[in-house]
């Protein structure tokens, strides 16, 4: 059964859904949890080389798009995948990375994709404006070889050399590109909070909005992802809540909704659902139940309350895991290299994006 779709047409809240076994099914699977806007990915996250985009695939996204009105221009957002590192000082890894980008930002060009988002990725250990150098001369180099799409550069958490926490990242970033109109932020409210980003008061949030602004450039902001986080502020770890679960909670996203200069903007869920996508079409109409409310109001007050005792009960269960996996032996060590970790590294040469 599908849900219903947001009645406010500029609040574009949806999801990152699934496009298994082909891209056209990501609509399908958006329509299903009532998002007006949605993430995906172009094609598998875990490897370098994917089979072609097919045509007939490319024909019906368009044209299901056309017939549900998903404008892919600007409420569609593709994720990278999460083998990028454009910050890699390794000549031949980077140049394997600066293929997989471009591939993808040719998938959105024939596709009608306007907005394409990114992890920065990891120095490794080089020096940190050298590899936010490298990002900026890899987007340049990407927009001379295609035509439109909007770079979008996605905060982060902060973890071991991983860059983009901090706003003057994203700054340096922008500041090496050419076209300015090709590049864009989406800022992720998890990892905003993990890298020390308080937006969970209303000081706390007019305070982040305003730095960014004074930094980065509000014209700049592109997209957001909307998720609550299971580690508390400046923990640096990048921990995926339900909505009003974590330890940001439901005021935050009140916040956000009610924030007038962000409607018309994607703003995407990527917290879990354990298989279950009507996880998304609840929180959807959640976020949508807080426009216009003032966070006076008995029922949000109950609600929130609510969520976070859901939540505690969550992050407790989390927690004793944790116990029982630290007390069974392993062989795992880190493994130090130009003051790098395992950890770091990931899949990705350290652009350490999994969630």
């Amino acid at each position: 059964m599908l849900a219903t779709r947001l009645a406010n047409p500029r609040l574009l809240i949806g999801a990152h859904v699934s496009a298994a076994k082909g891209i056209q099914n990501a609509i399908a699977n958006s329509l299903l949890i009532g998002g007006n806007s949605f993430a995906l990915f172009l094609k598998s996250q875990r490897r370098w080389v994917s089979p072609a985009l097919d045509a007939s695939d490319a024909g019906i996204f368009r044209a299901a798009c056309a017939e549900h009105n998903y404008d892919p221009a600007t409420q569609i957002l593709p994720h990278a995948s999460y083998l990028i590192n454009l910050a890699q000082h390794d000549r031949a890894k980077a140049e394997q990375a600066y293929g997989c980008l471009l591939d993808d930002l040719k998938r959105c060009e024939a596709l009608g994709i306007g907005l394409y988002n990114l992890h920065p990725g990891s120095t490794l250990g080089e020096p940190r404006d050298e590899a936010l150098g490298r990002i900026s001369a890899a987007l340049n180099r990407a927009h001379a070889e295609t035509k439109k799409v909007k770079t979008v550069i996605e905060n982060m958490a902060g973890a071991g050399n991983i860059v983009g926490s901090a706003f003057e990242d994203l700054r340096d970033i922008i500041s090496g590109v050419t076209d300015k109109s090709r590049v864009g932020v989406c800022l992720d409210t998890c990892h905003l909070f993990a890298a020390g980003h308080d937006i969970s008061t209303a000081e706390g949030y007019a305070d982040v909005m305003r730095k960014f602004d004074g930094i980065v450039g509000r014209q700049y902001l592109c997209a957001l992802h909307l998720n609550d986080s299971k580690a508390p502020l400046g923990s640096r770890r990048d921990l995926h809540s339900n909505i009003g679960q974590g330890y940001l909670g439901l005021e935050a996203f009140r916040f956000i909704v009610n924030d007038e200069r962000l409607h018309g903007l994607p703003m995407v869920l990527e917290t879990p659902t354990a298989g279950d996508p009507k996880v998304w079409a609840d929180e959807i109409k959640l976020l949508e139940s807080l426009v216009g409310m003032t966070g006076e109001e008995d029922e949000l007050k109950t609600l929130a309350e609510k969520l976070q005792a859901r939540g505690r009960s969550e992050r407790k269960r989390i927690l004793d895991v944790e116990k029982g996996e630290r007390k069974k032996p392993t062989k795992r060590v880190a493994r130090r290299k130009k003051g790098k970790t395992e950890e770091e590294e990931g899949d990705s040469d350290g652009s350490g994006c999994s969630h």
